[in-house]
């Protein structure tokens, strides 16, 4: 499965390696929120819908920055677009802590998304410009996986300080915690040279940020954006509608507790990390549009059974395992795809939007879900909304062109790098 990384050049491992720890870092800092619900529901009497707000305002403002951070990169550079993005995304995580109500979290998590957003959109067309076209999905897909290593951590870290501090101190505990993996990840992100593009990758910046920005809504790229848009939609609204409430799901519906929710969403994070490997392997073999629609299908249908169906403790604690792997698909397909759609100038931006706009519309899904649940079971809520949002992915791939081992013009090669 890995014979793949034994063929690519140490300067496409160190990009591999650093974008994987850009990936678990932001799974750490934002699965956080999803985790702490609970406790800040009973320390400041929040309401699930306010709960909910939170969680989609972050989306909206990841999409901002992912738009905004893709076409950053096209005028200045990847690696400086990604270290700037990484700064703003930790320190807005670690001054969360020291949040006294609700309105400074609501800021302090919308301040968080932006850079979010942006680190995601500069790392993945980093990666996707420097490793061959033959490898492209693998690389991306397995980098997808370091979002599962993040996201099972922060669940450690949930076990660990929520068991050994008090409720109401804990979650700021977490936040805190939250910068230190950015010092690692950005110190090894200045390690990884500009890559050297042609000229023609260089028309974003001569032609100025505005022009790179809404350069995706030519005439020539206009299907391509809305069609993505639709998919970003969907993939994100099934993802953060089903996993930022799930702990919540767990806890309050199932009557978990902190040590067995921890259990429950550890099976379903290494069958994530486990998805993500699959899904890039089949990328180069089966093709992105087939890997797209196969998982997509999968997660749907698990969805409904883990969530709606009247099945035990047991069979749904095995459940979780094809729900993770299912639900990694999706986004560990988004960023080969989508880097495949465009050209060179205007790359990062639409990269960017594609992937973070479907997050502005998928922001009222949490919001939905939260007052849903006012009326049914929060079970119900968070499976008829994630499975429609899935639904929609489905539609959108079938429209998509098939780009698999397409050569991304603009890229001069792999290894090649600027002396800035």
């Amino acid at each position: 499965m890995f014979q793949w990384y034994r063929q690519i050049t140490p300067v496409e491992q160190r990009t591999f390696w650093a974008c994987f720890g850009g990936w678990a870092m932001d799974a750490l800092d934002m699965q956080m929120f999803g985790l702490v619900i609970p406790a800040l529901i009973a320390s400041w009497s929040v309401s699930k819908t306010d709960a909910g707000l939170i969680s989609g305002l972050t989306l909206i403002t990841s999409a901002l920055g992912g738009w905004l951070g893709g076409a950053l990169s096209d005028r200045i550079g990847r690696v400086k677009a990604l270290q700037i993005a990484i700064i703003w995304f930790a320190a807005a995580t670690f001054l969360a802590a020291f949040c006294q109500n609700f309105e400074q979290l609501l800021i302090l998590k919308a301040m968080q998304g932006l850079g979010f957003g942006g680190e995601w959109a500069a790392g993945a067309v980093l990666i996707a410009e420097i490793i061959r076209p033959e490898h492209r999905g693998k690389a991306l897909g397995t980098v997808q996986s370091g979002w599962a290593v993040g996201w099972g951590a922060a669940v450690l870290l949930y076990a660990a300080v929520f068991s050994l501090v008090p409720q109401d101190l804990a979650w700021r505990v977490m936040f805190g915690i939250g910068l230190i993996p950015a010092l690692l990840v950005i110190y090894v992100q200045r390690a990884i040279p500009e890559p050297t593009r042609a000229a023609a990758a260089t028309s974003g910046s001569k032609q100025g940020f505005t022009t790179s920005l809404l350069g995706i809504f030519s005439p020539k790229t206009l299907r391509v954006t809305l069609i993505g848009g639709l998919f970003g939609f969907g993939a994100h609204g099934g993802y953060y509608g089903l996993f930022t409430w799930l702990p919540t799901f767990l806890k309050t519906e199932r009557g978990l507790s902190v040590m067995g929710t921890g259990l429950y969403l550890g099976v379903i994070i290494v069958a994530f990390g486990c998805g993500c490997l699959a899904a890039g392997q089949l990328l180069d073999r089966i093709g992105r549009r087939r890997t797209v629609a196969l998982f997509a299908v999968g997660c749907t249908a698990v969805t409904v059974s883990y969530l709606l169906l009247p099945i035990g403790g047991g069979l749904m604690l095995a459940l979780g395992f094809p729900l993770g792997f299912c639900a990694a698909g999706i986004p560990a397909s988004m960023g080969a795809l989508f880097n495949e759609l465009y050209p060179a100038g205007i790359r990062g931006s639409g990269v960017g939007f594609c992937y973070n706009f479907g997050r502005i519309l998928a922001a009222g899904l949490p919001v939905l879900i939260g007052h849903m649940s006012g009326s049914m079971s929060l079970g119900a809520a968070i499976g008829i909304d994630a499975s429609i949002a899935y639904s929609l992915v489905v539609l959108a791939v079938l429209m998509l062109p098939e780009t698999r081992g397409k050569a991304l013009d603009g890229a001069v090669g792999s290894g090649t790098f600027s002396k800035d």
